[in-house]
């Protein structure tokens, strides 16, 4: 429409062509919205890969093995399942899961003599990382093993690892890991040293690997810019979850912005990764969480049926994951809370906030095509559920609610569940019958608006008193309610991009229910990013990691929230998280000092 009321004087249009314009026009807008929106619920349907020749097959198991195509420094396979070109095949399959271990069995105890000068490897054997090697052999005494990674481009430094042994001991003679960090689409040099318990090296072995390149085609470097802080980088590895338009996959990077793994998903995005003993659990697709160990492979999957994932995965009460998620073809979306068993893998509705929020939910509508969210035309996305935290020790969870700029805290979650309080602009409710909920701002500053990934940061010294930290998205937006304006401080953001000077922000809130109130403690500013994004602490010396999704940037900062490295990345609008995970005992042993120094 802008452009033919910018040149309207040079057009001609009859009334009747005028008419079928004005009425096409939202329904295209709602077919580009309904696309951009399906994107996230895209199943995988292509798992073939580019493989050497077969040498072997196993009729039994329907397994083939091929070569990998790791150049003359290693010899390594591949194991491709025979029925991988067939529909509805996936790797997120137990079936499929328990042939590719019995293969790998079938090779481990086939009478070779595996040992670290020619271990058993193959690359990717239960295809859930693309560049992640399988390494298998024995030693003669319990040792363990470091290995440094080295690419001849000086740009890139050498990347190190203790490998984290699967379910053994840090000592072993048998070893058995994933080697993670080799850079695809390079020759890597590898570097083992095989250390006994005493610190002596008793046997160094280096070989090659020419990485295949990224399955998703994604960039292996990310351009970066020093912050002003000089403190160091703490240890571990970026992991940027949901980058639009290379959904399906979860990338690692490490603290120079090199790709040091690509997870391969079904579709959708990790969200989040929790850990469990040696294991993980994250969204593999938008209606699967799958467990996967340090190797790689899928011990559970989790399906939830006639529900769809939507922004977040949190624990609960013992032996239970909480998980925000919308009902398949229901009339609302991102409204309903998950309870999944991890034992059973039973999932159950446990929260529905349209009877939570009944008499609010009357006020509200669907969003039209003319609405700030006009990407989600057509869904009625009433409240837009985005970070959840459960508190164990009072069975409660709080909720962020982008649509209402609010974060909620519900009580007795698993019995008679009650709102606790709300915390965010509290002219939003003064029209409703909730606004008796809403904790009482202590101090002057803005509250929040549009803010993301909630999370508890630390209990206090008195019973009811906590602080929880966010990210203020700072951007304020209404697409479901009409008849409401809020009139907000100029530094508040009212687009989608930037357009003055808007900043978003890291805040850290304490909330004190004896008092009622919420007191802003501590907050720093950061590259402004209207939705998605996150702010969380990470590790012993509490740096931040701040992703400005929007921005389609990420960053480290010091305690203080001063910037000591930051990262670009490409994507499609945005990506929705990056959070920072040592992976130790799940891929990595424990830090420690050696030849090769610090991973």
């Amino acid at each position: 429409m802008g452009f033919l009321a910018k040149h309207k004087k040079k057009l001609i249009i009859a009334a009747a062509a005028a008419a079928v314009f004005a009425a096409a026009l939202p329904k295209a807008v709602l077919l580009g919205a309904k696309f951009f929106a399906a994107q996230e619920t895209v199943v995988r349907t292509d798992w073939t890969m580019d493989v050497g020749s077969v040498v072997d097959e196993d009729e039994e198991l329907q397994i083939e093995y091929a070569w990998a195509e790791l150049g003359d420094g290693i010899n390594g396979l591949q194991l491709v399942p025979m029925d991988i070109e067939e529909e509805g095949f996936t790797v997120y399959d137990l079936s499929v899961q328990n042939r590719l271990e019995m293969a790998l069995e079938n090779l481990k105890n086939s009478g070779e003599n595996w040992t670290a000068a020619r271990p058993l490897a193959v690359l990717n054997p239960y295809g859930t990382g693309s560049n992640g090697l399988y390494l298998y052999f024995q030693t003669d005494n319990k040792t363990k093993v470091s290995y440094r990674i080295h690419v001849e481009d000086e740009s890139i430094p050498d990347y190190t690892g203790i490998a984290a042994e699967a379910g053994k001991e840090a000592y072993t003679r048998e070893h058995e890991f994933q080697m993670i960090g080799l850079v695809p689409g390079m020759t890597n040099q590898v570097t083992m040293e095989i250390s006994g318990s005493w610190g002596k090296v008793r046997q160094t072995v280096s070989f090659q690997v020419e990485m295949p390149e990224t399955q998703s085609g994604y960039d292996i470097r990310l351009d970066s810019r020093e912050g002003s802080s000089s403190q160091k980088l703490s240890d571990g590895l970026y992991a940027l979850m949901r980058v639009n338009g290379y959904l399906g996959y979860g990338f690692f990077f490490d603290n120079s912005g090199i790709l040091r793994y690509e997870m391969v998903l079904e579709g959708f995005g990790m969200d989040r990764i929790l850990f469990q003993g040696d294991e993980i659990i994250t969204c593999v697709s938008a209606g699967k969480l799958a467990k996967i160990n340090g190797l790689g492979q899928v011990t559970q999957v989790y399906d939830l049926g006639d529900y769809s994932l939507h922004h977040d995965i949190g624990f609960g009460k013992e032996g239970e994951i909480l998980a925000l998620a919308e009902k398949n073809g229901g009339e609302t979306v991102e409204d309903r809370i998950l309870s999944l068993d991890i034992e059973t893998g039973e999932v159950r509705e446990l929260i529905d906030f349209r009877e939570i929020l009944p008499e609010y939910f009357a006020m509200t509508r669907p969003i039209s095509a003319s609405d700030p969210m006009f990407w989600q035309a057509g869904e009625w996305d009433w409240i837009h559920l985005n970070s959840l935290a459960y508190r164990e020790k009072d069975d409660s969870l709080i909720v962020s609610s982008r649509e209402t700029s609010t974060m909620i805290k519900l009580k007795n979650i698993h019995g008679e569940v009650q709102i606790d309080w709300m915390v965010g602009d509290s002219r939003f409710w003064e029209d409703t019958p909730y606004a008796e909920y809403c904790l009482e701002q202590k101090g002057d500053f803005t509250p929040q608006y549009g803010q993301h990934c909630v999370e508890i940061l630390e209990e206090g010294s008195e019973d009811g008193v906590y602080s929880i930290v966010l990210y203020n998205n700072n951007y304020w937006a209404l697409s479901s309610r009409d008849n409401f304006e809020l009139e907000v401080a100029d530094t508040v953001g009212r687009d989608l991009y930037r357009t003055k000077d808007e900043s978003s922000w890291v805040y850290v809130y304490e909330i004190n229910e004896k008092e009622r109130t919420f007191s802003l403690t501590f907050s720093f500013e950061v590259p402004y990013s209207s939705i998605v994004s996150n702010g969380s602490r990470y590790g012993t010396d509490h740096h931040w990691i701040v992703n400005s999704g929007v921005s389609q940037v990420f960053g480290e900062y010091d305690q203080e929230g001063n910037l000591i490295r930051e990262f670009s990345y490409d994507c499609t609008l945005q990506n929705y998280r990056t959070f920072k995970y040592s992976m130790e005992g799940f891929w990595f042993g424990p830090k420690e000092v050696n030849k090769f120094g610090r991973r």
